[in-house]
């Protein structure tokens, strides 16, 4: 009996010990593989966002593209366009501003819906890429930046918004989603890059 009970007492402190052991260790954390979508900021719509999420947000889209590009990861380009109500994709209005610090060599993605997923190659190319936190910047911040957010988070991507780099026609709305979605400034995110690595 005594053996028995010996034996017992012995299991249970070696279930404990391992149970504690399984409460202590760490989560699996993965890897950061970031990349930048800039999205939307075409010569068609940007008439139409109020002037001071504009002056701002494009200033602040270049100091996003130029940290990516300084850090090596992908700047990758995102348009919109309807087949019946354009804007066409060989026509100006189609183009982002020429002030913009996007080249032609970064990889570019034509939408049709406010997601920048929605029957697009967008996710094939961030798999490829080997991506997997996205940061958002451009417009509409209450549309198809948003809607990008939401449909990059039903694929499990980690994804944030760029704070002052999100434009729509009304401010107070673009500061809203700043305040209800994932949201890094510039200088927070200097950090994270810099210290992720090629």
């Amino acid at each position: 009996m005594k053996k028995v009970v010996l034996l017992i007492v012995i299991l249970m402190v070696i279930a404990i010990f391992w149970l504690a052991a399984e409460e202590k260790a760490p989560p699996a954390t993965r890897r950061v593989k970031p990349a930048l979508l800039v999205i939307d900021i075409q010569n068609a719509f940007l008439p139409r966002m109020d002037e001071k999420d504009k002056k701002l947000g494009m200033e602040m889209i270049n100091y996003y593209i130029e940290l990516f590009r300084a850090n090596g990861f992908p700047v990758i380009r995102v348009y919109h366009t309807h087949p019946q109500m354009g804007p066409k994709p060989d026509s100006d209005e189609f183009q982002f501003p020429k002030t913009v610090a996007s080249r032609d060599t970064d990889p570019m993605v034509i939408k049709n819906h406010p997601s920048a997923f929605k029957k697009t190659d967008l996710d094939k190319m961030l798999k490829e890429k080997g991506c997997n936190t996205l940061f958002l910047c451009g417009l509409s911040a209450v549309g198809c930046v948003l809607a990008t957010y939401h449909g990059a988070m039903d694929l499990d991507y980690d994804v944030f918004m760029l704070k002052d780099s999100l434009i729509s026609h009304d401010a107070s709305l673009t500061k809203a989603v700043q305040e209800i979605c994932k949201t890094i400034d510039y200088y927070a995110l200097k950090l994270v890059l810099g210290g992720v690595g090629k």
